[in-house]
């Protein structure tokens, strides 16, 4: 996946009962090919997954190089079995309502948010942000 073509899906899109997972998996796949372009990965929002998986990035950057997403999908759910759905939950709330946390993270943040649309003063998660710069814009 070209990133610099394309964007990665929506954090909020859901896979194995994961947020984040299928976005992880376009990024991850952009990575081992070199055409990541701007994005990160892993970012803060993939680490929390990973983490949750326990899993390392770049094991997972071959697991999404080498199969599809109805298998990556099947291996997650596989690694989940034994998670409460209360953790998933969490996890997918962690991920969610995460916001700024630091005096220069808000800065930029409202920057960004301000040169895409002043008006969204309702965009204050980063997961907004995200579909907001990426033209999937959330709902008011």
């Amino acid at each position: 996946m070209d990133l610099s073509r394309a964007y990665p899906r929506s954090p909020k899109e859901r896979m194995a009962g994961l947020v984040q997972l299928a976005r992880m998996i376009d990024k991850a796949r952009a990575f081992k090919e070199n055409q990541l372009s701007d994005y990160i990965y892993p970012c803060p929002l993939d680490k929390i997954i990973l983490s949750f998986l326990r899993i390392d990035s770049d094991v997972f950057a071959m697991k999404a190089m080498d199969c599809g997403d109805d298998e990556i999908s099947a291996w997650s759910e596989e690694m989940l079995k034994d998670k409460k759905s209360a953790e998933l939950v969490f996890i997918n709330d962690q991920i969610l309502e995460r916001r700024p946390d630091s005096e220069d993270r808000l800065k930029y943040f409202y920057e960004t948010r301000d040169k895409i649309d002043p008006s969204r003063t309702d965009v204050n998660t980063w997961v907004d942000l995200l579909d907001l710069e990426e033209g999937r814009l959330p709902p008011k």
